[in-house]
C-alpha cells in the first residue's frame, strides 16, 4: 500500500492487495477486498455498510470485492455485498449500492447511480449521470450514454419491482428511458431521447417516444460516407479485447478455447 496522504481509515478486517494507493479522507470498512495495483482516490467510502449496521449491534459487513488494476475516483461510494471485476474504473461521485455484480473492464461514469441487486457484464461503459434501477440485467459490451435511466417499478409506488434486460453489444444513446420489465435484445441501437416500453428484438434500431422499431440496424446506412456502421464491433476497437486483431478473429479465438 502507498499512502501519500493522511486521515485514512482502513478496517483491520479489510484485505488490501499489493501496490494499492489510497487517497486522503478515504474510509474502507470491514470485509473489503481490493485487488493489486488499484487506486482509491480521495474522499471515497468503500464497503459502505447496509442499513442494519445502524440498527443491529450484531451486524457483520458482507464482503465487497473490487478486482485488480481498478481506479476509483474521488467521492465514490461503493456499498458492501458487491462483487466487481478487474480493470474497473469510475468517475467522480459514483454510487454503487449493495448486491451489484459487475464484470471486468467496466467503467461507471461521473455521478451515475447504480441502485444494486443487479448484474452488469464485461466491457460495459456506463457514462455520466446514468441511473440503473434494481433488478436490471445488462449484458456484455453494452454502452449506456449520459442521462439514461432504467426504471423498475411498473405501477409506482409499488413493491412489484422488475428491472429491464439489455442484451450484449447494445448501445443506448443519451437521455433514453427504459421502462420496467422491458427486454432489449443484442446488437440494438436505442436512439437518443427514446422511451422504450416494449420488447425490442435483436439487431433493431429504435427511436422516438414512445419507442418505435425503425429498421434492422444492419440495413442502416450513415449519411457521413461511412457505409453501414452496425454491428459496431467491426469499426470500433479502442479498449476492446479484439483491439488490433479484429472482432472476427477474436471471436474465432474464443470459440477455439
Amino acid at each position: 500500500m502507498k499512502f501519500n496522504n493522511r486521515n485514512i481509515s482502513i478496517s483491520e478486517k479489510a484485505k488490501i492487495g499489493h501496490n494499492v494507493r489510497i487517497g486522503d479522507n478515504t474510509v474502507i470498512y470491514d470485509n473489503v477486498e481490493i485487488g493489486d495495483n488499484s487506486v482509491i482516490c480521495n474522499n471515497c467510502i468503500i464497503g459502505e455498510p447496509l442499513v442494519d449496521y445502524y440498527r443491529n449491534e450484531e451486524y457483520s459487513n458482507p464482503p465487497l470485492v473490487i478486482g485488480a488494476n481498478s481506479l476509483i475516483r474521488s467521492h465514490a461510494i461503493i456499498y458492501a455485498a458487491s462483487n466487481i471485476g478487474d480493470f474497473f474504473s469510475t468517475g467522480h461521485h459514483v454510487i454503487i449500492r449493495e448486491y451489484s455484480t459487475i464484470g471486468s473492464h467496466c467503467n461507471i461514469g461521473t455521478a451515475s447511480d447504480i441502485q444494486g441487486d443487479l448484474t452488469i457484464g464485461n466491457y460495459c461503459r456506463i457514462y455520466g449521470y446514468v441511473s440503473i434501477g434494481k433488478y436490471s440485467k445488462i449484458g456484455n459490451f453494452v454502452f449506456m450514454y449520459p442521462y439514461t435511466v432504467i426504471t423498475n417499478d411498473p405501477h409506482p409506488p409499488s413493491n412489484d419491482l422488475d428491472g429491464a434486460t439489455i442484451g450484449d453489444y447494445t448501445q443506448v444513446a443519451v437521455h433514453s428511458v427504459i421502462l420496467s420489465g422491458v427486454k432489449i435484445g443484442e446488437n440494438c441501437l436505442i436512439g437518443a431521447n427514446s422511451l422504450v416500453n416494449t420488447v425490442i428484438p435483436d439487431y433493431t434500431f429504435v427511436i422516438s417516444e414512445p419507442s418505435k422499431s425503425m429498421m434492422d440496424i444492419r440495413k442502416f446506412i450513415t449519411l457521413r460516407g461511412k457505409g453501414r456502421p452496425y454491428p459496431w464491433m467491426y469499426r470500433f476497437e479502442r479498449g476492446m479485447p479484439w483491439e488490433g486483431i479484429g472482432f472476427d478473429n477474436w471471436m474465432k479465438g474464443n470459440q477455439n478455447k
